[in-house]
C-alpha cells in the first residue's frame, strides 16, 4: 500500500501502512463537509507546538508536514507526512497536550478540525472512523514502544517510588523515556545536567521543561495535562467513580447512548484487571488478553464517544443528604451529578505480616505484569494467594523467573482456581505449589532479601533468599469513602436491589423499590467488585456496567 507518509524511525511496512493510511479524494472531502476549515501554511509555519492545548487535527491536501520530538539537544524527525495524510495521535481523542512539534516543510494547504468536530466524524462515519481510530492507536503504540514521548524519568530499580511512576505512566499509555541510574555510567554528570541531587530521585522531567522531584501521580498528571479541560461544576448525567471494567464498560454504553459521562480514576484505567498479565476466559479472546490491553481498548472506546475521564483523583466522599448528588475529590470542589455509578472495585488484601508495607514495591507487588517481570528473570519468586489473579501471575512469571512458589493457605486449588490454571501450574517444571502455607517473616534492608514461610498443617519453617513476592490474596472493597450514605453487608461491599433490607431503606423515600443494581440510596448504583454477591469476574463485572446504564436511563426519565 503506497503512503504519503515517510517515517524517520524504523517501523515495518505493515505497521506503517495501519499508522500511516493515505486518504482518498473522496475521503479527504468528507472531513471538509464535517465543518473543517482549509487552512493555508507557508513553509516554516509552525502548527503545533508541544503542550498545546486544545490541539488541532489536519488532514494534508498540499504540501508536507514534519513532526519533530523535542529535547534539550534538539529535534528528532519523527514522520513526514505528504497530500492524503492526517496528523495527531491518540492524546486527540484524550483531549490532552501535543507531545510533539508540526512544522511545514513547503507551502501547502490542510483542512483543519477541532477535537469535537473530529470526534463527530469518527462518531458518525464508520469508514473514517475506523481508519483514523486505528492510525491513532497504533501510533501511540509504537511511540511506547520506541520510548518516543515526551516524559524521561530518571529513577533505580531498588527505588519503590520508581516503579510506582513507570507503573503509573506504562498503564496510563504514555510514552516515556527510563534512565536507570544504577546502571548508569556516568550518574554524576546526568544528575548535575539536569540540576539534581541523588535524593531528589526519582524524578520526572516533564516535556523537557519541568523537573518533579519524587512527584505524586496527580502532580504527573497535572504536569502531563491529563485533566486539562474537565468542568468540574457541571452537572453530568452521570459520574462514574473507578475505571476497572465495570466503570469502563458503563462509560462507554452511557457515553454512546448520548449521557454526559465523567469517570473518576483515583489511579489509571483498568482496576485491579488491569494487573493482570494475561486473561483467558474472556469471551471473544481465544488466545487471551492483557489486562493492560484491554483496559486501553475500553479507555480509547470510551473516549471516542466523549466521555471525559480524569485521572490520578481519588473521591474521598459522597454528599449524599440532596440532590444532586456531590462527589468531593481529595482537593477542590465536589463534582455534581444527577446519578452516581460506583466502580471502586477491591483490592488485594494485606495480610498482617511484618514490614510487608516497608518493602511494597521493593520486593513485595501487587501486580504481575512485564514490569515487574523485568526485575525479577532469572530468579526464585513467590505468588501468595489461590485465586484466578495468583494462577495467572504464577504462569506468566514462570517464563522469565528461575521457580515460582505458590503459597496458598487450602490444601488445594480446585474450590478457587479454574481448571486450565491449574493443569498448567502442575504440568510446569519451574512452578511449585506448597499447600497450607504462609508466609510468616520478609527480611532486608532497603529491598526485600529473605522470605520465612511455615507449613501450618506439619510446623515446619523454611528461609529462603527470595527478592519477589507477588501477594494476590483475597479482595477489600474501596468503600471506606461511602461509609455512613450506603447500605454495606458484614465485608464492607455495597448491597444492592434485593440484597436491601427495611432497615437499610430507611432513607431511600421513592415511591418505588430499588432497582436489581441500585444501592439504598436512589439513582446510586453499584458494580462490579465493589457490589455485594458480585462474580469478581471481568465478564461479569463489564455486563453490570453496562446494564446499569440502561438503569441510569430509566431514573434519568423520572
Amino acid at each position: 500500500m503506497r503512503t504519503s507518509t515517510t517515517a524517520a524511525v524504523p517501523i515495518s511496512a505493515e505497521h506503517a501502512a495501519l499508522m500511516f493510511p493515505a486518504l482518498t479524494p473522496d475521503q479527504i472531502a468528507r472531513f471538509a463537509a464535517h465543518g473543517g476549515a482549509r487552512r493555508p501554511f507557508r513553509a516554516g509555519d509552525v502548527l503545533v507546538e508541544p503542550g498545546r492545548d486544545p490541539v488541532p487535527f489536519f488532514v494534508l491536501e498540499r504540501g508536507r508536514l514534519d513532526v519533530f520530538r523535542t529535547a534539550e539537544t534538539g529535534e528528532q524527525l519523527i514522520v513526514s507526512h505528504g497530500p492524503g495524510a492526517f496528523t495527531g495521535e491518540a492524546n486527540m481523542l484524550l483531549g490532552r497536550p501535543a507531545l510533539m512539534r508540526t512544522r511545514a516543510v513547503s507551502d501547502g494547504e490542510a483542512i483543519e478540525l477541532t477535537r469535537e468536530q473530529l470526534l463527530a466524524v469518527v462518531q458518525n462515519d464508520t469508514e473514517i472512523g475506523d481508519i483514523v481510530m486505528r492510525g491513532f492507536i497504533y501510533r501511540r503504540l509504537e511511540m511506547i514502544a520506541q520510548n518516543l514521548g515526551d516524559v524521561v524519568v530518571l529513577g533505580s530499580t531498588h527505588c519503590a517510588a520508581t516503579l510506582r511512576i513507570k507503573e503509573f505512566l506504562t498503564r496510563n499509555g504514555h510514552p516515556f523515556t527510563y534512565v536507570d541510574l544504577d546502571r548508569e555510567r556516568d550518574v554524576e554528570a546526568v544528575l548535575e545536567r539536569f540540576h539534581i541531587a541523588s535524593g531528589d530521585v526519582p524524578v520526572v522531567i516533564c516535556r523537557g521543561t519541568s523537573v518533579l522531584r519524587r512527584p505524586t501521580n496527580e502532580e504527573i498528571a497535572g504536569c502531563l495535562g491529563f485533566n486539562a479541560g474537565i468542568d468540574r461544576g457541571h452537572v453530568r448525567d452521570v459520574v462514574i467513580v473507578g475505571a476497572g471494567p465495570a466503570g469502563l464498560a458503563a462509560a462507554v454504553y452511557g457515553a454512546s447512548e448520548g449521557l454526559d459521562v465523567l469517570v473518576i480514576e483515583a489511579n489509571a484505567p483498568g482496576g485491579q484487571a488491569g494487573s493482570s498479565s494475561r486473561i483467558e476466559n474472556y469471551l471473544g479472546f481465544p488466545t487471551g488478553i492483557s489486562g493492560q490491553e484491554l483496559a486501553t481498548r475500553a479507555f480509547t472506546q470510551a473516549q471516542k464517544f466523549g466521555a471525559q475521564i480524569m485521572i490520578a483523583k481519588g473521591a474521598v466522599s459522597l454528599h449524599c443528604q440532596s440532590l444532586p448528588y456531590r462527589v468531593q475529590l481529595d482537593e477542590g470542589p465536589p463534582i455534581p451529578a444527577r446519578t452516581v455509578i460506583l466502580a471502586t472495585g477491591a483490592e488485594y488484601r494485606h495480610p498482617p505480616i511484618e514490614n510487608l508495607g516497608r518493602f511494597q514495591n521493593a520486593g513485595v507487588y501487587y501486580s504481575a505484569t512485564a514490569m515487574e517481570a523485568q526485575l525479577c528473570g532469572g530468579e526464585e519468586v513467590v505468588v501468595v494467594g489461590g485465586a484466578n489473579s495468583a494462577g495467572q501471575a504464577a504462569v506468566f512469571l514462570s517464563s522469565t523467573a528461575r521457580r515460582v512458589y505458590v503459597l496458598i493457605r487450602r490444601d488445594g486449588l480446585s474450590s478457587t482456581m479454574s481448571r486450565y490454571l491449574i493443569r498448567r501450574i502442575e504440568d510446569s517444571e519451574r512452578i511449585e505449589l506448597l499447600t497450607n502455607t504462609e508466609i510468616v517473616s520478609l527480611e532486608g534492608a532497603t529491598h526485600l532479601e529473605r522470605v520465612v514461610w511455615r507449613n501450618q498443617a506439619t510446623g515446619i519453617t523454611e528461609t529462603r533468599d527470595v527478592r519477589h513476592v507477588f501477594m494476590m490474596t483475597g479482595a477489600v472493597p474501596n468503600t471506606a469513602w461511602i461509609r455512613g450514605c450506603l447500605a454495606l453487608d458484614d465485608k464492607g461491599f455495597v448491597k444492592t436491589g434485593t440484597a436491601l433490607t427495611p432497615a437499610d431503606l430507611a432513607r431511600w423515600g421513592a415511591a418505588r423499590v430499588p432497582q436489581v443494581l441500585e444501592t439504598s440510596l436512589p439513582g446510586v448504583f453499584a458494580v462490579g467488585d465493589v457490589r455485594s454477591g458480585s462474580m469478581k469476574r471481568v465478564a461479569s463485572a463489564v455486563g453490570e456496567g453496562s446494564t446499569a446504564i440502561s438503569l441510569v436511563h430509566q431514573t434519568l426519565a423520572g
